[in-house]
């Protein structure tokens, strides 16, 4: 055999031997054979056994729970209930075999009593989170698959935990609200009742006849086919502004919001179109001056001589005093500064 080839094996061999050797002593491969030699063995035998009766036990309680006691609970409060069995069980467990390998469970607890004062003290907010948790369950406030609004944020109850819970919103985000937020801000459910009531306020002019409009706006919900009739939709006047407020409240099953508000808006303006009803919107009145404050004579309007314009701009000039000579005689000054660009077809009936 060639003296290389042999000198290769033999190397391959020895680090063989050597990766053996660090592993047994890396898992404690020999005490464990000694170990589980005669009466160990058999307590080994014995641990098995008993996770395995537990561990079937724990199984068949999940089921219970799961069919016959969780049917009878609130989503939430049922998987809460199922994560509390689960850590009773893990816990038990493992202080089950910490006892068979002759551990003092004494010294454990006291040492835990110590960690619990450390993690108690640095994780305050945890701790907070908890009990507020508590009393979000205790209070049945909200429940998995309500629209809620907690701080400015809105969505659907995904999960309810100790420490948090967890909702969707409409655009399918996730959000995580700790329950200590829950508690400290106003909760607003919107899905805690069958029905809801939203209010449209309509703009009224102060130049229309108050009772004919109140009249031509009480029929518009018989209009809409989201809208309920118990209760009754409430029609009222509700102060002054730039316009009087009138004010429309309708009932609608929950649910419905997006298409009553659809409707019902729909509804408002085709109404008032067609009974002459004017809905007041902000207009504005511009005054052009000269550097004299007067009104009737706009000499800084005037193009100067050395300006050039395009055909475009003399075409769109032409156009805007067209379309001002149709709405009544055009003056000097406004012609001047639809002219100069100062005035567009949309603004040169507003001056004054």
């Amino acid at each position: 055999m060639d003296p290389k080839k042999d000198a290769v094996v033999e190397t391959i061999g020895e680090i063989g031997t050597e990766v053996t050797e660090q592993t047994k002593s890396l898992f404690h491969i020999d005490e464990l054979k000694e170990y589980i030699k005669g009466p160990n063995l058999f307590k080994l035998a014995i641990i098995l056994v008993t996770l395995i009766i537990f561990y079937t036990l724990y199984r068949i309680l999940k089921n219970i729970l799961k069919k016959r006691i969780a049917v009878k609970m609130e989503p939430h409060n049922a998987q809460m209930l199922s994560k509390a069995v689960s850590y009773v069980f893990y816990i038990l467990m493992g202080m089950y075999i910490l006892s068979l390998f002759g551990i003092d469970l004494k010294a454990i607890w006291g040492a835990a009593g110590v960690a619990g004062l450390a993690i108690g003290f640095a994780a305050q907010t945890s701790v907070s989170n908890i009990i507020s948790g508590l009393f979000v369950v205790s209070e049945k406030t909200l429940k998995i698959g309500d629209y809620i609004e907690v701080g400015g944020v809105a969505g659907t109850v995904d999960t309810i935990g100790l420490l948090s819970i967890k909702i969707h919103t409409a655009d399918n985000q996730m959000i995580r609200i700790p329950n200590s937020s829950i508690i400290n801000n106003n909760l607003i459910n919107y899905s805690r009742f069958p029905k809801r009531r939203f209010v449209f306020e309509i703009p009224i002019g102060y130049d229309m006849d108050l009772k004919y409009v109140y009249n031509v706006v009480s029929k518009i919900p018989a209009k809409c086919k989201s809208v309920i009739k118990d209760p009754a939709p409430l029609l009222f006047y509700d102060g002054f502004g730039d316009a009087i407020k009138l004010k429309l409240a309708v009932w609608f099953n929950n649910g419905d919001l997006f298409a009553v508000k659809t409707e019902v808006y729909t509804e408002i303006v085709k109404t008032c179109r067609e009974e002459n009803v004017t809905i007041p919107f902000t207009h504005y009145d511009i005054t052009i001056l000269n550097d004299k404050g007067k009104k009737e004579s706009l000499p800084e309007l005037a193009i100067p001589s050395g300006s050039k314009k395009t055909s475009a701009s003399k075409k769109s000039a032409a156009k805007n005093v067209a379309g001002r000579k149709k709405r009544g005689p055009v003056s000097a000054a406004e012609k001047r500064a639809i002219e100069a660009g100062i005035l567009s077809d949309m603004e040169e009936d507003d001056i004054k």
